[in-house]
């Protein structure tokens, strides 16, 4: 019996050094960048665009990742996508979503949205026109999210 307990104890140890040493896989650093998660869904050269950024702060303070609008000027694509910091390789709930204000005629929200594990990515045509960005994340049992909510990077 003591023998186990001991066990027991230098296996939780271990454990305890191993979490401490190379950090729990909830905060591993999330590998993507805006332009490469957009390169990864949608293929192309994406190059962030100005007023397209934004951290996702929840109201604890914990920083959960940022979203940012990129362009893609040979395709005339914009590109919104979230990355996650807080969890980042574990899958949770993520949403990237972008509107497009056609011709003075503003259009749905079109989203991606999931249980990802590093990034969502979400892409409209847009050359010559209006652009709206926002991304959330679900954390602590509420959608914590940022953005631009008014027209922008008419391109």
């Amino acid at each position: 019996m003591r023998n186990l307990a001991r066990r027991l104890s230098t296996s939780v140890l271990a454990m305890a050094v191993a979490v401490a040493a190379f950090g729990s896989p909830a905060y591993a650093a999330n590998p993507y960048t805006p332009a490469s998660a957009c390169n990864d869904e949608f293929g192309g050269s994406w190059t962030q665009v100005s007023d397209g950024h934004r951290s996702i702060i929840a109201d604890d303070g914990a920083d959960l990742g940022d979203v940012y609008l990129m362009y893609n000027s040979t395709t005339g694509y914009n590109c919104v996508t979230m990355l996650k910091t807080k969890y980042a390789g574990t899958g949770s709930s993520i949403k990237a979503s972008i509107k497009v204000d056609e011709e003075g005629t503003a259009r749905d929200w079109h989203s991606d949205n999931g249980f990802y594990k590093y990034y969502a990515a979400v892409q409209r045509y847009g050359k010559g026109m209006c652009i709206q960005y926002w991304a959330s994340t679900l954390y602590g049992g509420f959608w914590q999210g940022n953005g631009r909510d008014s027209w922008g990077n008419c391109i």
